[in-house]
């Protein structure tokens, strides 16, 4: 268990450098993919001991430095500009880790990085190569013999013209036609892989809001109404800020006025340098806006830079000291003062690989892609003008190429405070649901209650064990996990989740297996339903001569089709027929007056067959055909090779006892 949590919060950790929030949901769907890999490893790990697959020295060299070199490491030794693979950097960056992680050298800070990769990424590397080969196999193993395209072909071609009389199921009325639990009950013992299910629970669930009513809203008003007086007039608004605590941090980013946002940016647009607007309500806070300056500048700007790293920006190891590296920038500014071409020197001395091969052209970029001391030249400079400036990724000699949409831009501090509960209001919403908790402590009083109080019960169903989040409610994994420990009837106590309180009742125990008879009822009735209803139309029917007869004697009118195909169930202005489709292409049946009554999905079918014959089919290669269904079975068993072993492996999954 400890595994699988280190490795979904590796995944997690991967997300979260992407960029990504990892929310609740998002935080399942990852235990799930990785749960599924621990599935997947467990059983596939014994087939590929019985059959001897394996990862050869040499394969692996392939896969890591090879022509063939895994993704991951492909994408972190290639060129973006020339798209090619550097073997030689992946091989030295690999050999360095190999020696640091070999020598155990603990303190080195590439250690961590070395035992992340032995012990974790060239395992895995090594079982999808194992996995790919496994599947390859399997997929290999697929088989179509030339008869059998010859005989789908041929089915495919076919086409038959058919009268028919539709006698509907509705012609009897259901109330007519009972049900009995027994007759459920045979129908899902004879059916039980249909009406299979997992673990599960359902409940029900009263709230109780927690949420801020309209008295804890006007407190906080009136709070940063009080605040306002020392906000419009302190000279360092970050430490105001971080004295009285704010949702939104102070930047010295400049926002162009056509970029405002915000339920107050209209007001905003209006304001001189030192204005303060406010309070005023923008999404669940209150806040005040102060003008700390106003500049006209682009919204965009176009620059050319020449880098001299302090880092490598691959392996994020030092390169030189800062003295070095502010001495060759400085000389690249003496070459270019000298008359050397801007281009040519960021092309043979930048090590931004991403714009030396343009000559270090950046393209356009708006306020906050660059970072700040990068951002502030570029933007607050003027068109032509060359400055060397440090930045967390060393000495940037920047060129201003060009400035478009000049405007005003506006540096605004923001205090805002969120508005929430009062302690009264919260201690006010657990008070109510504790007291229907502790007076309702079964099914039967807990329905009455809500009845009584006029409340409102969420039905919550099959609630899984691993789960974080309960059906319009939101994540309360403590919710789950009580649901999996109590009885059924049982209600209970007082749950705190968002901003409300809630309280429930576990209404049904799911165990593995096969569902029982009162959830099956729904499902399997009217199948049961329409079969009693198509035994009593065929008695009816009974020992009809023609088509003709049966259609006076149900006032149903006779239907015609022309060209039904044997490659679709379906019937044209009637729907998925397929057992109905199957006896017209019964030869047996042409030039008989009348079919034996057919049950299908709508109703109680009588044909006669007119007439089965063939349409050419002139654009069919045999070959392709045979091709692209032998391409349609690998990618069958590529998706779902594992399934069956799985399944064979009974494996148990024991994860909710231990989130």
């Amino acid at each position: 268990m400890l595994i699988f949590q280190k490795q979904v919060s590796e995944r997690e950790d991967q997300y979260k450098n992407q960029g990504y929030p990892v929310n609740d949901m998002l935080s399942q769907n990852i235990r799930e993919e990785v749960w599924k890999q621990f599935e997947e490893n467990a059983v596939l790990i014994t087939e590929y001991q019985k059959l001897g697959i394996d990862v050869s020295d040499k394969e692996l060299n392939d896969m890591l430095v090879g022509p063939n070199a895994v993704q991951e490491i492909k994408k972190a030794f290639t060129d973006p500009n020339t798209g090619m693979f550097d073997a030689q950097q992946a091989a030295s960056r690999i050999n360095q880790l190999r020696t640091v992680y070999k020598a155990n050298r603990r303190s080195d800070q590439n250690y961590a990085m070395a035992q992340n990769f032995f012990e974790q990424a060239l395992p895995q590397f090594v079982k999808l190569r194992q996995r790919d080969k496994y599947i390859s196999l399997l997929a290999q193993s697929s088989y179509i013999p030339k008869w059998m395209i010859e005989k789908t072909n041929a089915d495919n071609s076919q086409i038959a013209s058919v009268n028919f009389v539709k006698i509907p199921y509705q012609t009897i009325a259901d109330s007519t036609i009972k049900i009995s639990d027994a007759e459920i009950q045979t129908y899902l013992d004879d059916h039980k892989n249909q009406f299979a299910q997992d673990e599960s629970r359902t409940i029900s669930y009263v709230s109780f809001s927690a949420a801020p009513t309209a008295g804890d809203s006007a407190t906080i008003f009136q709070q940063v109404q009080t605040l306002r007086p020392e906000f419009a007039t302190t000279t360092d608004v970050e430490s105001f800020l971080t004295k009285n605590g704010t949702e939104t941090n102070f930047t010295e980013t400049y926002t162009p006025k056509s970029k405002l946002t915000g339920s107050r940016k209209d007001s905003l647009m209006m304001l001189q340098k030192g204005a303060v607007v406010g309070p005023y309500l923008d999404g669940n806070n209150f806040v005040l806006a102060r003008i700390m300056d106003i500049k006209t500048l682009p919204d965009s700007v176009r620059a050319r830079h020449i880098l001299v790293a302090l880092n490598d920006p691959k392996t994020n190891q030092p390169k030189m000291d800062d003295s070095t590296a502010k001495k060759k920038i400085d000389s690249i500014k003496t070459l270019l003062d000298n008359g050397q071409k801007f281009d040519s020197l960021a092309f043979h001395l930048s090590e931004d690989e991403g714009s030396r091969i343009k000559g270090g052209d950046l393209g356009y970029f708006g306020q906050g892609q660059m970072v700040k001391e990068f951002g502030d030249f570029t933007f607050n400079g003027k068109k032509g003008e060359i400055k060397i400036v440090k930045t967390q990724f060393g000495y940037h000699l920047i060129e201003i190429m060009d400035q478009k949409n000049f405007e005003p831009a506006y540096k605004i501090a923001y205090f805002s405070r969120r508005i929430e509960p009062s302690q009264e209001t919260d201690q006010n919403a657990s008070g109510l649901a504790s007291q229907f908790a502790g007076e309702n402590r079964d099914k039967a009083s807990f329905d009455a209650a809500v009845k009584k109080g006029n409340l409102h019960a969420i039905i919550a169903p099959e609630i899984q064990p691993t789960d974080f989040n309960i059906q319009g409610m939101g994540s309360s994994r403590s919710l789950v996990r009580w649901a999996y420990g109590a009885k059924q009837g049982e209600v209970s106590e007082s749950f705190s989740v968002g901003d409300k309180y809630v309280v429930a009742v576990l209404n049904e125990i799911n165990h593995k297996g096969t569902i029982s008879l009162t959830k099956a009822r729904p499902m399997i009735e009217p199948i049961l339903r329409n079969q009693k209803k198509a035994d009593i139309i065929s008695a009816k029917i009974g020992s009809a001569a023609t088509i003709e007869a049966v259609a006076t004697s149900f006032s149903q009118p006779i239907s015609h089709v022309d060209s039904l195909q044997f490659s679709s169930p379906y019937i044209p202005n009637i729907g998925p027929e397929p057992k109905v489709v199957g006896y017209s292409f019964d030869k047996l049946l042409i030039g008989k007056a009348i079919s034996a009554p057919v049950g299908g999905n709508e109703g109680v079918f009588v044909l006669k067959v007119n007439n089965v014959s063939a349409k050419a089919n002139y654009n069919v290669d045999p070959e392709q055909a045979r091709q692209t269904m032998l391409q349609s079975q690998e990618n069958l068993i590529q998706r779902s090779g594992t399934d069956a072993l799985k399944k064979k492996a009974k494996i148990e999954d024991d994860r909710g006892k231990f989130l």
